[in-house]
């Protein structure tokens, strides 16, 4: 990360997975800046907050059994990746980006293939 970010990224990113798991939408829309993107697995893409509430509101209503839990998380280059359990209980990894002011700009998830 460079010198001038003055927020902390991974702290941001707990504080979007405890959301999560709460079910505290507004909580978690607040994490993101108002023009935010999400690109989801299935290729979709979310902007703004009315878009990201049509997302997560059905994600956060019945989250499957483990759902929303920890594997991996890890600064990267231009943000942190978490690896979790997505809403159905399965693994996810999603990249976080974030603005100047410490909101999530953009997110991008994907499934983690395990090995057999």
């Amino acid at each position: 990360m460079h010198d001038s970010v003055r927020f902390d990224a991974i702290g941001v990113v707990i504080d979007w997975i405890d959301a999560c798991r709460q079910g505290r939408l507004g909580s978690l829309l607040d994490l993101y800046a108002n023009d935010a993107t999400v690109e989801c697995c299935q290729g979709e893409q979310f902007r703004g907050r009315s878009e990201l509430e049509e997302y997560w509101r059905p994600r956060l209503a019945r989250p499957a059994l483990g759902s929303f839990e920890i594997d991996a998380l890890f600064p990267e280059p231009g943000g942190v990746s978490l690896d979790y359990r997505g809403h159905d209980g399965q693994p996810v990894r999603t990249h976080f980006c974030f603005d100047d002011t410490g909101k999530i700009r953009f997110t991008e998830c994907s499934p983690i293939k395990q090995a057999a």
